[in-house]
């Protein structure tokens, strides 16, 4: 049993949730959850044993001065609690870390055993992953669950991925066997530009995730960040024609993809997100019909889009007792190797993005696509 101290009682809490590293392509998930912590002055009441689930020499803990004194800060994952005030507030319980190196179905129950102790309702986990996405195109936004009446009610993705997963498809499979709904979103960065940061993909999730749970997230600089970050990589992009001539080609396929998307519904859809958000009335809120549900852009608009008992124990682990520089795009993928079946630079998991994301390795090292 978990005791937290300290800690009142919550208003309809929601977890959300982000981890550095494989399911986190240009650390757009990761910077999402720092933003919610920052804008509502989020308060850390637990961290994670580093010693527990990190090896130190592959995430190294980092030495600094404090007034003249050395200190170290170990890599690990904590949580803390944001109170979004207004007439009908709400807490946020935030979760953000470095995806674990070992033991993942003890962090797993660890982080569900602070979930239920703190009577929270629903579990958003934020992933990034890169694809084969223009970056002069509106983020594409996956919202996926293994829950089929929550994929009914919220206008969801089912879960159909199989394959090699990270700590966000683990984290949401073991929320479903504790019986907690989970939701992850998933924000598709273009492979030609991975390097950190990438506000426009960061906007984008915090856009669905306002839509999907019903609350007002102040977006600060992040719009503008989003649009300078576009200019930055059109000029680069200009500066090779190769480049230039690969980002037509993804544009052309997704103009062509998303032509179906433009009927009377869809566009009705988007109407009433805009009355919304100029309203100052947040989105509908979890379960609610009609709730919109797929890509969020980095204007707030959306198209149509396409995971037991609340006691902490998933699985039990029988082991154990218990910067925002300029940078060049990447090439696109040769003709030589479309031709001979290899995938695009950086894309151990190539896949098309629209099969339900999860990510490639490193901060996101590949169009992997898992919902998980």
């Amino acid at each position: 049993m978990i005791e937290l101290e300290g800690v009142p009682e919550l208003i309809d809490p929601v977890m959300v949730a982000a981890f550095e590293g494989w399911n986190d392509a240009g650390d757009a998930a990761s910077t999402a959850v720092g933003h919610l912590d920052r804008e509502w002055k989020g308060e850390v009441f637990a961290a994670l044993d580093a010693e527990d689930y990190y090896d130190f020499q592959v995430n190294r803990p980092t030495v600094f001065l404090e007034g003249g004194v050395r200190k170290i800060t170990w890599p690990t994952t904590r949580l803390s609690v944001a109170r979004i005030g207004g007439s009908k507030p709400r807490d946020l319980v935030l979760v953000r870390g470095i995806e674990p190196s070992m033991r993942w179905r003890s962090f797993c129950n660890e982080i569900l055993g602070f979930a239920h102790e703190l009577g929270v309702e629903m579990v958003v986990i934020l992933g990034a992953l890169l694809g084969d996405t223009p970056h002069t195109r509106p983020v594409p936004v996956s919202g996926v669950t293994s829950d089929p009446d929550l994929a009914r009610t919220m206008d969801l993705e089912e879960t159909r991925y199989e394959g090699p997963t990270g700590i966000v498809g683990i984290l949401q499979e073991a929320c479903t066997h504790a019986g907690v709904p989970a939701v992850s979103l998933w924000a598709a960065v273009p492979h030609y530009v991975s390097q950190p940061p990438n506000p426009k993909a960061t906007l984008a999730l915090l856009n669905r995730l306002e839509d999907l749970i019903g609350i007002r997230i102040p977006l600060g600089e992040l719009p503008e960040d989003a649009r300078a970050w576009q200019v930055g990589v059109d000029q680069l992009a200009a500066e090779d024609t190769e480049v230039a001539e690969y980002v037509q080609s993804l544009e052309e396929a997704r103009d062509t993809a998303e032509l179906p998307e433009a009927s009377g519904e869809a566009i009705a859809r988007e109407f009433e997100r805009y009355l919304r958000r100029r309203d100052g009335q947040p989105g509908a809120g979890p379960g609610s019909p009609g709730q919109p549900g797929g890509h969020a852009t980095e204007s707030g608009t959306t198209s149509e889009g396409r995971e037991g008992g609340r006691d902490g124990s998933y699985l039990r682990d029988t082991s154990r007792d218990t910067s925002g520089g300029r940078t060049r795009p990447s090439k696109p993928p040769s003709r030589g190797d479309e031709q001979d079946g290899t995938d695009s630079p950086n894309s151990p998991d190539s896949a098309d993005p629209s099969d339900s994301p999860d990510p490639g390795s490193g901060s996101g090292s590949g169009p992997a696509t898992e919902d998980e």
